[in-house]
């Protein structure tokens, strides 16, 4: 029997470390071939560990019964010369792309610091370069591919910040931005068969998170800290199985829970845990899939 995503392609942004990393072996060990970018290129060239080449070799390995595979490509998602040059690259190699996770998102050193927007620098908006901006860049790039060939899976990374106030005017705008962006790209992208959704995560055990947990628990919004945290491989799962769903056409649009998605699909986390939806103390989401409501005002 071929493995779930055997043929498919993907691309996965902002996956040295992290959820980015954690989707990108799910992918690769379901029999994907994952183009995995980001801007880290030596271990030390950041604080935390974790290398683009890094992660592909890891799906290289997690691939091998399957078929999956890495292609490490160094790129900033705020240079739109090199996100051109990343899908140049996919065509030529591949010839499609199948799913798009739009992962990477600029964290801003002071993000837990408990002050004012108006007492942050203004260079904080890089999370909009990086977090909306690249969105919207990758997603065209991928619409490119995908309309023609009649099929793909865009996701976008997102959160309850959507919803509820979280760390920063900033962070919160962003997250709104990109779960209203997957909606509106999901109408357009409707009569080219291709899927765009939004995904909210809960609080999941990355590098950083664990960084930060350690060194400022105390500042993080207890709503959070409270919840069970989920491994960087769960949304993996997750997205795996909307990439293998024949069906996957009756979410676009939508935003979705990932924790509430894993348990639709019998989706545990890599122990075996079933991770809990953090609705009832964090918010609830508010785009429904298209085919259930018609936002065109028709």
């Amino acid at each position: 029997m071929s493995a779930p995503l055997a043929g498919k392609v993907a691309l996965v942004t902002g996956a040295s470390r992290g959820i980015g990393k954690g989707i990108a072996l799910v992918l690769a060990e379901q029999g994907a071939t994952v183009y995995v970018t980001g801007r880290t290129v030596n271990e030390g060239d950041y604080y935390l560990p974790g290398t683009v080449s890094g992660t592909a070799a890891e799906c290289d390995e997690r691939g091998s019964d399957s078929g999956g595979s890495g292609v490490a490509v160094a790129c900033d998602h705020g240079d739109d010369a090199a996100v051109a040059a990343l899908f140049a690259q996919i065509a030529a190699e591949q010839g499609r792309l199948d799913i798009l996770v739009n992962n990477a998102f600029t964290l801003s050193d002071d993000l837990l610091e408990p002050k004012g927007f108006w007492e942050k620098p203004l260079s904080n908006l890089e999370m909009w370069d990086v977090g909306v901006k690249s969105n919207y860049v990758a997603a065209w790039h991928a619409a490119r591919i995908m309309a023609p060939q009649k099929s793909g899976l865009i996701v976008a990374i997102s959160g309850f910040a959507a919803v509820t106030y979280t760390y920063s005017v900033i962070f919160g705008t962003s997250k709104s931005a990109v779960d209203r962006m997957a909606r509106d790209m999901a109408i357009e992208l409707e009569p080219h068969g291709v899927a765009s959704l939004a995904l909210w995560q809960g609080l999941t055990l990355t590098e950083k998170a664990r960084d930060d947990l350690a060194k400022m628990g105390d500042r993080m919004t207890t709503s959070i800290t409270s919840m069970h945290c989920s491994t960087v491989e769960h949304p993996g799962r997750v997205i795996a199985a909307l990439a293998a769903d024949p069906d996957v056409m009756k979410r676009s649009g939508g935003e979705y829970v990932t924790a509430e998605l894993a348990q639709e699909n019998g989706v545990t986390d890599v122990d075996g845990s079933v991770i809990a939806s953090a609705r009832a103390t964090r918010g609830s989401p508010i785009w429904k899939p298209i085919a259930e409501v018609d936002y065109r005002g028709k």
